[in-house]
């Protein structure tokens, strides 16, 4: 039970209130007492915890220039009492080792964001709201992260297995997974039993991983003025064809697959054909079957292009020629919703009083998935909307302390919690 001097305060109540909850699903598997004060302690820490997400969020932190936001995470992770490092890609990476030889457990968020080197990353408030690039994804996911570990720093939280905390980087985008390829393949290879990923808000979870295939293509020619040389191939009018016939292409809605034309560029002014014209091409599934039908009708549509746009001109030697340069590649996979993991998620959540659905995601917890290590995506508490705009916000909810404590729990029962 948790006392304070003379009377018992509301916050103890709640505490001791939550300890039936939590002890009946978990206690089957954790030994001894298990996290009631590190429940209490995080919900008391709300304000702690946001005044983190806040200020860790104007730490500008754009795709490949994460380092700025990674020194400050590895400051506060060293100033709770443990002791971090930065590994050869970026990654903050701070051990809490076990007791015993009890399962490796990743706890982690993306330090990047998806905005480009000047955007303005002041947060600011307003009705009740903060505004900023980032504030939810994935600023609350290193708040959780921090939170977690200085719950278990300050009660002395003891585990069977090694805990790792990690801030990562290469999350988003261009950034292709590269701080997870890191932690999987060299850093812990072979070494990590659960990982999970508190990436965003609220609290679902992502225990499928959607896949991604993203590719930059460009056709290139000679170019020329557009009365004087016409009468050859366009760069950009091939584009058109691809843009066009790509859009008309039919995907299975279950397993759901997607595509997307999301940037176009080329052209120098009116009144020339262009030398290039480039487009920047996003295509998903939960299945790796899918995935590679779609990519290969996609790079039919692009070839046919080509040949479309050089037939079309047939009184000149001028042709036209294509590249396809790789973005990245995310690998798809799935476990069941029966797996430990999924199951303690959705235990741990019973727990606290909340609901959770499981979903599939794109996320930093494919890598692990596709490897067939047991990895999850978590949100971590409150509200948001507007993800990878300007105008992304974040909401503090009055129970928005359930999501570092759902993390906290889940780790915990992972590694086999006690506290002292």
């Amino acid at each position: 039970m948790i006392r304070s001097r003379g009377t018992t305060s509301p916050l103890a109540l709640v505490a001791v209130a939550l300890l039936p909850l939590v002890a009946a699903p978990l206690r089957a598997q954790s030994p001894g007492q298990f996290l009631a004060p590190v429940l209490s302690t995080i919900q008391a820490d709300q304000a702690w915890t946001l005044a983190q997400q806040r200020s860790i969020c104007e730490i500008a932190a754009q795709p490949f220039h994460e380092s700025a936001r990674a020194q400050e995470m590895q400051r506060r992770l060293e100033a709770l009492g443990l002791q971090a490092r930065i590994d050869a890609v970026g990654n903050v990476i701070a051990e809490r080792p076990g007791t015993g030889r009890g399962p490796t457990v990743v706890l982690a968020g993306h330090l990047d964001t998806v905005f480009p080197e000047g955007t303005d990353v002041k947060v600011t408030q307003k009705d009740g709201r903060l505004y900023g690039p980032g504030i939810g994804d994935d600023c609350r996911g290193l708040a959780t992260v921090l939170t977690v570990a200085r719950a278990y720093q300050q009660h002395g939280v003891q585990t069977t297995g090694r805990v790792i905390f990690v801030a990562d980087v290469g999350e988003e985008g261009a950034g292709n997974l590269r701080g997870m390829h890191q932690l999987f393949e060299k850093e812990y290879a072979g070494q990590i039993d659960y990982f999970i990923s508190v990436d965003g808000t609220g609290h679902g979870i992502a225990s499928r991983a959607v896949g991604s295939h993203r590719y930059h293509v460009t056709y290139h020619g000679p170019g020329g003025h557009s009365y004087g040389a016409f009468g050859i191939p366009n760069p950009i009018h091939a584009l058109g064809r691809a843009i066009g016939a790509i859009a008309d292409l039919q995907v299975p809605s279950n397993p759901k697959t997607t595509f997307n034309v999301g940037v176009i560029s080329g052209g120098t002014s009116v009144n020339s054909i262009s030398a290039s014209g480039s487009m920047d091409i996003d295509m998903r599934s939960e299945s790796a079957a899918e995935l590679g039908k779609l990519d290969a009708k996609v790079r039919g549509i692009l070839a046919r292009a080509l040949e479309a746009e050089n037939a079309r001109w047939p009184g000149t030697r001028a042709r036209l020629t294509m590249t396809i340069d790789t973005i990245g590649i995310r690998p798809t996979g799935a476990q069941s919703d029966t797996a430990k993991i999924v199951r303690t998620a959705v235990e741990a959540a019973a727990a606290l009083g909340f609901s959770t659905r499981t979903g599939a995601s794109s996320t930093d917890a494919n890598i692990p998935i596709s490897m067939g290590i047991p990895g999850i995506r978590i949100g971590g508490g409150g509200l948001g909307g507007g993800a990878h705009s300007l105008g992304e916000w974040y909401e503090d909810t009055a129970d928005s302390y359930l999501g570092p404590q759902w993390a906290a729990l889940i780790v915990g029962r992972l590694a086999g919690a006690t506290v002292r």
